[in-house]
């Protein structure tokens, strides 16, 4: 009974020893986190850049000290909740809502977008996990794409570089075309509903596809946002079949053989959530506090990120990533408007 008694003494003093340790790290980046937020609420810009760019300025924290093993935590924990939480803005109902067109388009951009970067990558002599994880990220979501899927990619030595590189390009390139890619629909003089599919197809960041489909019209903005959660939605299939594909590698570039249930447990979370709400039973004041509490999470494990990465780091990379997501996002973008073209 005694040994008991001491078992359970030892195991609390150890997890007060753990939440000590996490504290100074931790809310090092949620203050940061917030400083992105006003500065990004009262100035413009996406929160995600500016929280990575104010990160990466407080790189030295991460190597050593008493923030260390709280910016750890920030960038991998943090990031599966926020992503998992994801699952709230999503229902089976707005998916079905947007009809059979859109639905074509991305079941079949997404996948040769992700084919595409992996043929270019192999081509440029790039790493085939940094090619999945472009490619991926320019398909489907943006940033939230990156973070999900370099959860389940085998982790090597320059995984936490090459994530970061592809969640700022990404988030530039989406910048740009929110502003372009409006020109281009006027441009080829495309109907309200093909105008929002194309926005919403072909943007890669939810944020900017907003500001592009409303700066049009309400109508283009409805249809470019129902797009978006279509392609958002795709993150769950694509992320599982690049789990079970990984799983398969056998080993990872570090010498590790990758053990367990191939699918993790925040993907598992992010479907069950998906589930509840597509059902009903997420009451709207829930929803929208799962959905904020989500973006807190993403920005401040963007801050994680940021801080465990450096611009020296990145500049090392070269610019074979750089072509490599233009292409992908110039592939995205010509694909989807020969579809518009002929459906």
């Amino acid at each position: 009974m005694f040994n008991s008694i001491n078992q359970q003494q030892s195991l609390v003093m150890q997890w007060r020893d753990k939440f000590q340790q996490l504290i100074p790290g931790f809310a090092l980046c949620v203050v940061v986190a917030m400083a992105a937020s006003f500065v990004s609420e009262h100035y413009g810009g996406p929160v995600i850049l500016y929280s990575l760019l104010m990160g990466m300025a407080l790189n030295y924290l991460s190597t050593e000290g008493q923030c260390a093993i709280g910016i750890k935590f920030s960038a991998k924990t943090v990031l599966r909740v926020g992503i998992a939480l994801l699952g709230a803005r999503i229902t089976v109902e707005q998916l079905m809502s947007l009809g059979v067109t859109p639905i074509v388009i991305v079941l079949l951009v997404v996948p040769a977008t992700i084919f595409f970067g992996v043929l270019l990558g192999s081509w440029l002599k790039l790493g085939r996990s940094q090619s999945i994880l472009t490619g991926s990220s320019v398909g489907i979501c943006g940033a939230s794409a990156a973070l999900a899927v370099a959860a389940v990619l085998p982790q090597d030595k320059d995984s936490e570089k090459n994530l970061i590189f592809t969640v700022i390009c990404v988030t530039a390139l989406s910048t740009v075309a929110m502003i372009a890619y409006p020109l281009i629909v006027t441009e080829f003089d495309l109907d309200t509903a093909a105008s929002g599919v194309f926005l919403g197809a072909t943007i890669h960041d939810v944020a900017q596809v907003v500001g592009a489909g409303y700066m049009m019209s309400d109508e283009i903005g409805d249809v470019a946002t129902f797009t978006k959660l279509l392609r958002v939605s795709m993150l769950v299939p694509v992320v599982l079949i690049i789990s079970l594909v990984a799983s398969r590698w056998g080993v990872t570039d570090t010498g590790n053989t990758p053990t367990g249930f191939p699918l993790p447990g925040f993907l598992v979370a992010f479907i069950i959530i998906v589930s509840i709400n597509s059902g009903g039973f997420l009451v709207p004041e829930v929803a929208t506090t799962m959905v904020e509490l989500s973006r807190w999470c993403l920005v401040v494990a963007m801050v994680g990120l940021g801080m465990k990465s450096s611009f020296k780091e990145l500049a090392a990379m070269g610019w074979k990533p750089i072509v490599l997501m233009l292409a992908e996002t110039a592939f995205l973008a010509v694909l989807v408007l020969v579809c518009l073209r002929f459906m």
